[in-house]
């Protein structure tokens, strides 16, 4: 888990490279190269433009990384859930 949650940070850090938050075209360049795996719509920029805009509580076109742990809450509940459902075939 110690693994897991450096691995959320550096990528953070290092996809705003020195900078608090992430702009719109970072933020989609993030989520395209480190997120295509685990989200569907990551070649669509206006579904990543329309995320991006959910989350950002502070309207302020950006994601800072309190944003940022929003996301990966959301992406790390939805793995669970679906991890957790019983199949139609287990019955």
């Amino acid at each position: 888990m110690e693994s897991a949650i450096k691995t959320i940070v550096t990528t953070f850090l290092s996809s705003a490279r020195g900078k608090e938050s992430l702009d719109s075209k970072t933020f989609q360049k993030m989520v395209k190269n480190q997120l295509g795996g685990v989200m569907e719509d990551t070649n669509s920029s206006s579904a990543i433009k329309e995320m991006q805009q959910g989350l950002d509580s502070d309207s302020d076109g950006k994601v800072d990384f309190k944003e940022y742990l929003s996301l990966i809450g959301y992406i790390a509940n939805s793995m669970s859930q679906s991890k957790s459902e019983p199949t139609a075939n287990s019955s």
